[in-house]
């Protein structure tokens, strides 16, 4: 008998949120008037990434224009999810 293998939805839910992250960057591109569809997927978006990109960016100043935080973000869940979650 063999058990529940927790590394599939973990990698799973990992990429799913590299691929948010994602999202949010592109997103961030281009300006949005409030009438606009995607202003719930926005929202959205921020509410996900907001818990670990807060904290960040009271660490890490942004670098004229360029928000670094979410570059250093990025790359942490990434390693994380490669090297952690779906090696598990």
């Amino acid at each position: 008998m063999t058990g529940f293998n927790f590394s599939r939805p973990l990698c799973a839910l990992g990429n799913l949120y590299v691929l948010i992250l994602i999202a949010r960057a592109i997103l961030s591109w281009f300006p949005l008037h409030p009438d606009s569809p995607l202003i719930p997927i926005v929202r959205f978006l921020h509410t996900v990434t907001e818990p670990l990109l807060a904290p960040l960016r009271r660490i890490i100043p942004p670098a004229g224009m360029f928000d670094l935080s979410f570059l250093v973000a990025f790359i942490v869940v990434e390693i994380v999810t490669s090297q952690v979650l779906c090696r598990i």
